[in-house]
């Protein structure tokens, strides 16, 4: 195994976090996002079920501080020196009398930050509670600061490297539909489908192996197609069933997003009539979308067409997209809604959705962007119209 990008991609990363760290006058961050974490030195483990942060600091390389039998993964995946790992033993996990955290804050008192500013992400999946709150009295001596979604900022706009390893999650994910493409039909259980989707993404495509996605498939079919995020069961497909899936491929846990709708059998003219709104809806803000023009800007075009045609949707169409893992692949930065003022630059990647769930059916269409010196790079590549299954 080795990192997934050269030292210098991660030298770089390092730079712009330690600038934004500057910028906020801090003296060290501590992460507890496992996609930071990956993002920042290569860091790739299922180990974030356990207490684990990486310390980054302005004179010393980063430090990785998690369960010891972790440890050997940190040697394989990044570029960082024993010196740079710090586990904690193997009887400090899940007791309720001790908790890890307090020997990773003994640790860090180790790099002298009595009286420093020391930054720390406070809304992540795996940092909890009890763990931040241990890790703080422990070292009470610190000044804590809120700098939650610092790295996840420096990660918004892209290197080419990073846009070619998303290029391949792409064509996965586009593999994945023309796979879900293949095996949909009424009679066939929603989890035989999902089996086949799931086989097509860590197969990967042309030589590139692929990663699970950080967003399970997403089947709205029947009444669950009324909400946005339902698991799928093991119900049949129905004959004349409108379904949406969301979809995903990832590589080198980078992830792509692509929603298609399918119309198994004869559907109702609503269907179709909404299909081609969201499509409309969908071209016109990849024609909006190019460096200068905010966020906003871009939900601005989407309403545009829903306000001709007289729909409503609620929720933001898109979001920045990259590393991620579950349950979530989303990057927590920039959000394609009305009142966002973030203005687009060359090599943000998003995730552009756009959903309308009714009763008893939904639409789904979206596609992975870069954007690009003049305008938008579509990664994914499916056909961008209902897919009739006769």
């Amino acid at each position: 195994m080795k990192p997934a990008f050269d030292l210098s991609e991660y030298q770089r990363r390092l730079d712009l976090v330690r600038k934004s760290m500057s910028e906020q006058d801090l003296d060290a961050l501590v992460i507890g996002d496992p996609a930071n974490m990956n993002w920042l030195t290569g860091f790739d483990a299922w180990s974030f079920y356990v207490p684990q942060v990486m310390l980054v600091l302005h004179d010393h390389a980063p430090v990785w501080l998690g369960r010891q039998m972790d440890a050997g993964a940190v040697y394989l995946t990044t570029y960082l020196s024993e010196e740079s790992v710090r586990p904690y033993s193997e009887d400090l996990v899940q007791r309720d009398d001790v908790h890890p955290m307090e020997a990773i804050g003994d640790e860090i008192r180790k790099f002298d930050l009595s009286g420093k500013r020391v930054g720390f992400e406070s809304d992540t999946y795996f940092f909890s509670f009890k763990a931040v709150e241990r890790l703080q009295s422990t070292l009470s001596e610190v000044h804590w600061q809120d700098a939650d979604r610092l790295v996840n900022w420096c990660r918004l706009i892209k290197s080419d490297a990073e846009v070619e390893v998303m290029r391949v999650a792409a064509q996965i994910a586009s593999n994945v539909q023309q796979v879900a493409r293949e095996h949909i039909a009424p009679g066939v259980r929603q989890c035989d489908l999902v089996a086949k989707i799931l086989e097509a993404g860590t197969s990967g495509i042309n030589g590139s192996g692929g990663d699970l996605p950080a967003l399970c498939p997403l089947v709205m079919a029947g009444e669950a197609a009324a909400t946005a995020h339902p698991m799928w069961t093991d119900i049949p497909f129905e004959k004349n069933q409108t379904v949406a899936l969301e979809l995903g491929g990832a590589h080198k846990r980078y992830n792509a997003g692509l929603a298609r709708t399918f119309q198994l059998g004869s559907g109702p003219q609503k269907v179709y009539d909404t299909a081609n709104a969201v499509t409309e809806g969908l071209e016109s803000v990849l024609e909006t979308i190019r460096p200068g023009v905010t966020a906003g800007d871009v939900h601005t075009a989407w309403q545009k067409v829903l306000n001709r045609y007289g729909l409503v949707k609620e929720s933001r169409i898109g979001y920045g997209i990259g590393v991620g893992y579950s349950p979530d692949w989303g990057e927590h930065t920039i959000s394609l809604r009305a009142n966002d003022l973030t203005v687009l630059e060359k090599n943000m990647t998003l995730h552009v959705m756009l959903g309308m769930w009714m009763d008893g059916w939904g639409i789904e269409f979206s596609e992975t962007v870069a954007v690009t010196d003049s305008g938008v790079d579509c990664l994914t590549d499916f056909p961008r119209s209902v897919i009739d299954v006769l």
